[in-house]
């Protein structure tokens, strides 16, 4: 017999359960994290208070330089607003991007007015109540009326924490999403599972992998036959007026990269390669049926 207990001390009994908790951001260990108007996205009710408080006169500053961050400072600047960006690293989307698209990315929100600190550190928030300034390692301030933290996210494992079912990296699942615990699934952000395509194991968080994985635990839960998940990893973003599409594993820079297309028309494709492998493809303003021949292409190269 299995039980849910709910907050208010109801309990509902079950059979079979899929986590779906989702993550959180993640909270940088500085000073001020805590001030006001210091901003964490992550629900449609941070999206909503962030644009209720755009408007500051002293400028808003985005830190961070992956998918959310860049995401964020491009909206806030088509809002025509004043936007910084500060970023750790050289290039923007420096986890995913080899060092001339990243170079190219850069300099594509340099130009369409975003303010950029790249090479900063985060060393702290400043203010009595509310958010006055940002420190950086580097010994800098930057008066600032807001700041749009995105430095990352993290499972929210609260539940099921010093239990079989929460790891280090997630909740450790099977090929069919099923936990350690038989009848017990996690998909999405929570899901740390077997790669059966790019190989080894790994944890996502972007919304067509937690779609696709809420179809085959909801499959695996109610249906007679087990379906394995054997997605090959991809995700999208739009920023301005790009969509860039990522198939594959960008988890390793590449040691090649084949450009098909040009920058400066804004339209191209770029094949990633770990020594003869192909690893991963980048589209930037691609149609879908180029996308899905993508995946085909990384199925093939990989003899999936």
């Amino acid at each position: 017999r299995r039980l849910a207990v709910l907050a208010n001390g109801e309990t509902i009994e079950f059979s079979k359960a899929c986590l779906a908790m989702g993550s959180r951001p993640v909270r940088p260990p500085v000073a001020g994290v805590n001030l006001g108007n210091v901003i964490y996205l992550r629900t449609i009710r941070d999206t909503l208070a962030l644009k209720e408080m755009a408007g500051v006169e002293r400028g808003i500053m985005v830190v961070g330089g992956g998918l959310l961050a860049c995401e964020a400072a491009a909206s806030l600047r088509m809002m025509k607003l004043k936007i910084g960006l500060m970023h750790r690293d050289p290039y923007l989307l420096n986890r995913y991007l080899d060092s001339e698209t990243g170079a190219w990315l850069t300099d594509y929100f340099a130009k369409h007015g975003v303010i950029l600190s790249l090479g900063e550190s985060l060393n702290g928030f400043e203010g009595k109540t509310v958010l006055r300034n940002i420190q950086t390692k580097s010994g800098n301030r930057f008066p600032v009326g807001l700041a749009v933290v995105a430095c990352g996210a993290e499972p929210n494992l609260d539940l099921v924490r010093n239990t079989p079912l929460s790891g280090p990296h997630g909740s450790p699942v099977t090929e069919y999403l099923e936990t350690e615990e038989k009848g017990i699934y996690a998909v999405g952000d929570l899901a740390f599972y077997p790669d059966r395509i790019m190989g080894g194991v790994r944890r996502q968080t972007h919304w067509e992998n937690a779609r696709e994985q809420g179809l085959v635990a909801g499959a695996n839960m109610t249906g007679k036959k087990r379906i394995r998940y054997e997605q090959v990893p991809c995700f999208w973003t739009e920023m301005f007026d790009l969509r860039m599409d990522f198939v594959g594993d960008f988890s390793v820079l590449p040691t090649r990269v084949d450009l098909q297309g040009t920058y400066t028309k804004k339209k191209f494709v770029a094949r990633y390669y770990q020594g003869d492998k192909l690893r991963a493809i980048l589209l930037c303003q691609q149609a879908q049926r180029d996308v899905d021949s993508a995946k085909t292409q990384l199925r093939q190269a990989l003899g999936k």
